[in-house]
């Protein structure tokens, strides 16, 4: 790609590592003053920078003239403008640049960024950046000290690097899937897209480390975290019962292959969970069940004696458990300093007084679920609403030197 594009001031060409990053950003936080250029779609990436951007950094998301992120469309529910909800998920606190990649002027203007940014985050396929001149080796090379970060579905150095990452996906081919649903029931994905999600803060992680490995050395690095890769690092507990006792692990519902009881168990109208992780909770559990010689009962006595017999006690818990409703059993385990939750629906999380106090906000009339991150006790701040479609695009292009006249000509070419 050529270093340079036509259509700067008074027709000359306008040099690709041209002015610095464009002002107006400008946040409070740990993170203000980082430069983290947002080249991803979707979920993985956009969240990855949506937890950067709460911690102060300035993002500029970069999306496609007329369409943008794909999750912009994908709906109902759409918001009061058209944009789908899921859109609202992962984009807040941040800039919105359109531009056109596929353009040598548009891959120009990219790259004048990624000259003046600290970091840059994209999930393309392999190669496919290359051809705009914009894969990481080529923005390293340009500006030693940044750190890029590429989000890819099965691993660029593996054989499966050309083949598309979904989260999905990568549930069913990483065994999470095999272990998810009711006890001998179908395999099943997890409610949420959890892979993606866990992509994302893996790349937050490595994103940091490479900034704080930066501070010594200057000089940038690459991060790249498959999809693939999250998902069998998140087997955990399923994979060392495989790989050291060689159990090949199975859906279990709602209950745990190494600890009982933890599971979920019905009362007299409504289901209620129990987190049991010691003896002595296992202890005050059947205490408060009246049936206290349990925790003797040679079955149940120790953790270990559970798990064998988890069928056995399953049954004469609930016998139990029927007695009452959950909202007595609750107050009554939570007196006890048994651990036990109400399972709650989506909406009774929302009208928890626990959720309003802590983690619902509002910012423009877009509802937000804000990060869990507290620092010195206090919440990250949400500043911004996930912006319209390309709202910054004239004030970055100002900011990188264009005038209106040279915006009006690029947006008419379809590259802005």
């Amino acid at each position: 790609m050529p270093d340079e594009w036509t259509g700067g001031h008074d027709g000359e060409p306008v040099p690709a590592n041209g002015p610095a990053w464009p002002a107006g950003g400008y946040r409070n936080g740990p993170l203000a003053g980082l430069k983290v250029l947002d080249l991803s779609r979707i979920l993985a990436g956009p969240f990855a920078t949506m937890h950067l951007a709460d911690l102060g950094a300035d993002v500029i998301k970069v999306e496609l003239p007329g369409r943008g992120d794909e999750t912009r469309h994908w709906g109902p529910p759409f918001g009061p403008d058209g944009t789908a909800a899921y859109f609202t998920v992962a984009n807040r606190n941040k800039r919105a640049l359109t531009v056109d990649l596929g353009s040598p002027p548009g891959a120009a203007i990219v790259r004048r960024l990624a000259v003046a940014a600290d970091v840059v985050v994209d999930n393309f396929l392999p190669g496919r950046l290359a051809r705009f001149g914009l894969d990481p080796d080529a923005l390293r090379t340009a500006n030693p000290r940044l750190v890029t970060c590429t989000i890819t579905g099965f691993g660029s150095d593996s054989d499966a690097a050309g083949r598309p990452g979904f989260d999905f996906l990568a549930q069913a081919a990483g065994g999470l899937m095999a272990i998810t649903g009711a006890e001998d029931g179908v395999p099943t994905k997890v409610g949420v897209a959890i892979v993606d999600l866990a992509a994302g803060l893996f790349a937050t992680t490595g994103i940091l480390a490479a900034l704080r490995r930066r501070d010594h050395t200057g000089q940038g690095a690459h991060v790249e975290v498959p999809l693939f890769d999250s998902v069998v690092g998140l087997l955990a507990n399923q994979a060392a019962n495989w790989l050291v006792g060689g159990v090949e692990p199975a859906p279990m519902g709602n209950a745990h292959p190494n600890i009982v009881p933890y599971e979920s168990f019905p009362t007299a109208d409504r289901p209620l969970a129990l987190a049991v992780g010691t003896d002595r909770q296992f202890a005050r559990l059947v205490a408060v069940l009246g049936v206290p010689e349990l925790a003797d009962d040679a079955r149940f006595r120790t953790n270990a004696d559970r798990v064998r017999h988890r069928r056995a006690l399953r049954s004469e818990l609930t016998a139990r458990l029927a007695a009452a409703p959950r909202s007595v059993w609750l107050d009554r385990l939570d007196e006890a300093g048994v651990p036990a939750a109400p399972v709650n629906s989506v909406p009774e999380v929302f009208a928890d007084p626990l959720v309003a106090q802590r983690l619902l906000v509002e910012v423009d009339g877009c509802p937000q679920v804000r990060s869990p991150l507290r620092l010195d006790g206090q919440p990250l701040p949400v500043t911004g609403p996930p912006p319209a479609l390309g709202r910054d695009t004239d004030a970055i292009l100002t900011g990188l030197g264009l005038s209106a006249g040279e915006i009006g000509r690029l947006r008419s070419a379809g590259v802005v």
